[in-house]
């Protein structure tokens, strides 16, 4: 008969950044008698997740499963929330699309509603209604998180947080020291290898050798532990995203705006992110944009520009190293997946959590399934460059699961379920909408009653009233909770 296996003494977090930070706070929960050790390495300016200032809903219960209370990023770390993503241009000159969150406004795609209600690309000549509670919330700026009781009128609406990511950062540093999480600075210097695939102990510059029975590498793209390792291999992604290089503009005035847009240029893609510390607006660069170009097409004072290589790794479990975030997949911040896929890459660790001597059948799940992450990021954001107004980005590789999703969509208006994908098929099949993908009709929508559509048309105006009637003034709310 098995015993229980023996947990790791010790864990090494190499990065100290806000992935690098929650991942010991989780670590620190889920193993309460293992040393948890962060190594603050020199931050890499090109690490995604690292810099970004917002991620996805599935961040939002990642938080409250490690108890990270919503209203104290909203008091500490200037979070502020987001419930649509408006694109721009997308589906071609004049477009606009709104895409919201959650998987209860997929049947406004698939029936009569969507021809009498909220069908239809929404341009400068087709003033089409909402399509959804999120954009009529957000159209009249009125939010207030949902109180979780069923049956409220926002109880279905999902929705992001954006966060003043040195904020965020340091209220996660200042719960991993009350968690008595340790503590180092330095570069990491040689390894020396424990004879089975992986590393013993790391040397810091100008600190010590420190050892340890798992080590994970939040240390951004050059993954200073995992590519020290033989078995480290590298796919690349170049074929298939266009961006590689990325230009952020110095803040603006604060803005509370519930919408965040992406706008198509000319030389790739504009994101605009508001928030309480200041809007923040970002240009992604093909490798053809001149200075002069992309100047001219950033609303903002230029700051720092910041090369990119986009690529995963084949295996980010190796030995007993695991690569979280940029580590394991570098790809530009076109709808803020790279801390979404950070964070859900680190519960698939919770969730496959190691002893202290690694199961082999564990680590070649977590790179299953981590690899399955990594590859419906990249289609998620294929599916962006496949839109009808990116055309003129470059003819891009793309995937079979890419192709049958378009082609699905294009010739049925459904997708195909993949297994972990970061979207659910619902929150994917409004983003196509958004994007300006033609949609085929289903089955179901041609077999419709007509008068389908007045009913959900009167349903969705009644709880959308209702709606804004018991919602308050966003700002309103935000002054509240600030005011204690």
């Amino acid at each position: 008969m098995s015993g229980p296996r023996a947990l790791p003494r010790k864990v090494v977090v190499a990065g100290d950044g806000q992935l690098g930070a929650l991942t010991a706070i989780a670590l620190r929960k889920a193993l309460p008698g293992t040393e948890v050790l962060v190594i603050g390495t020199p931050p890499d300016p090109a690490a995604m997740a690292d810099r970004s200032p917002t991620a996805l809903p599935f961040t939002n219960r990642l938080h409250d499963r490690l108890g990270i209370d919503e209203e104290r990023l909203v008091r500490e770390a200037g979070a502020s929330h987001r419930l649509v993503v408006r694109y721009l241009g997308w589906g071609g000159a004049g477009h606009e699309g709104v895409a919201p969150y959650g998987a209860t406004i997929d049947p406004r795609l698939k029936t009569g509603f969507a021809r009498a209600w909220g069908g239809g690309p929404r341009n400068a000549s087709t003033e089409a209604p909402p399509g959804s509670l999120a954009e009529v919330l957000a159209a009249e700026g009125r939010f207030q998180p949902p109180s979780g009781e069923a049956g409220g009128v926002l109880a279905d609406l999902d929705y992001a947080l954006r966060w003043n990511v040195s904020a965020y950062r340091d209220m996660l540093v200042r719960e991993a020291q009350r968690m008595g999480v340790g503590y180092v600075r330095g570069a990491v210097g040689a390894m020396r290898p424990d004879g089975q695939g992986g590393i013993a102990a790391v040397a810091i510059e100008g600190v010590g050798t420190f050892d340890a029975d798992l080590f994970i590498d939040c240390t951004g793209p050059g993954a200073a532990l995992l590519s020290q390792l033989d078995e480290a291999k590298r796919e690349d992604w170049s074929g298939a995203l266009p961006i590689r290089a990325l230009l952020y503009g110095q803040p603006g005035e604060a803005r509370l705006d519930l919408e965040d847009r992406v706008t198509v240029s000319s030389v790739g893609w504009l994101s605009e992110l508001a928030g309480r510390d200041g809007h923040q607006a970002l240009l992604a660069m093909t490798e053809q944009t001149t200075q002069d170009q992309a100047y001219a097409a950033l609303p903002a004072e230029p700051g720092n520009a910041v090369p990119l290589d986009p690529g995963c790794a084949t295996a980010p479990w190796i030995g007993n190293v695991i690569a979280l975030g940029d580590a394991a997949a570098h790809f530009e911040p076109l709808a803020w997946l790279n801390l979404d896929l950070a964070h859900r890459q680190l519960a698939l660790l919770l969730e496959l959590l190691p002893g202290r001597v690694p199961d082999p059948r564990e680590r070649a799940e977590f790179n299953r399934r981590a690899g399955l992450m990594a590859g419906r990021v990249r289609d998620l954001l294929g599916a962006h460059y496949a839109a009808p107004g990116a055309a003129h980005l470059g003819s891009l590789a793309r995937s079979p699961e890419l192709e049958l999703e378009l082609d699905q969509y294009h010739r049925r208006g459904r997708l195909p379920f993949f297994e972990e994908a970061p979207l659910v098929t619902q929150e994917a099949s409004a983003l196509f909408h958004a994007l300006g993908h033609s949609a085929g009709e289903s089955v179901l929508a041609r077999a419709a009653d007509p008068a389908e559509g007045d009913t959900a048309r009167a349903a969705f105006a009644a709880k959308a009233q209702a709606a804004l009637a018991a919602v308050p003034p966003y700002g309103a709310w935000m002054r509240q909770v600030l005011q204690g």
